[in-house]
């Protein structure tokens, strides 16, 4: 199944509302039927140099239709991109 980064920049948001959206993500994705063949792997959270808040999300999908869904069930950001993997390197690959 191929694999995505998606980048979302998020609404300003408090913390109450962001720590939501965790666990907002993972029920989308348990609860309904059509996001059974989604598989949300880890996101890395950081700020840009304007302050804004922005995510990099990695997913496994059938497409990139339904990482657009749940980002509009997610709600609260934009999504500013979505790319498909083509591999992951690390160090140790280099020795």
């Amino acid at each position: 199944m191929p694999r995505y980064l998606i980048e979302r920049a998020w609404d300003a948001l408090e913390e109450e509302e962001m720590a939501a959206k965790g666990p907002l993500s993972k029920r989308i994705l348990t609860e309904d039927e059509q996001f059974s063949r989604v598989v949300w792997e880890h996101s890395h959270m950081v700020m840009d140099e304007d302050g804004q808040l922005k995510s990099f999300c990695v997913y496994s999908a059938p497409d990139t239709d339904l990482l657009r869904q749940h980002g509009t069930l997610l709600g609260d950001h934009t999504i500013r991109g979505i790319y498909e993997i083509g591999g992951d390197l690390s160090p140790d690959d280099f020795d």
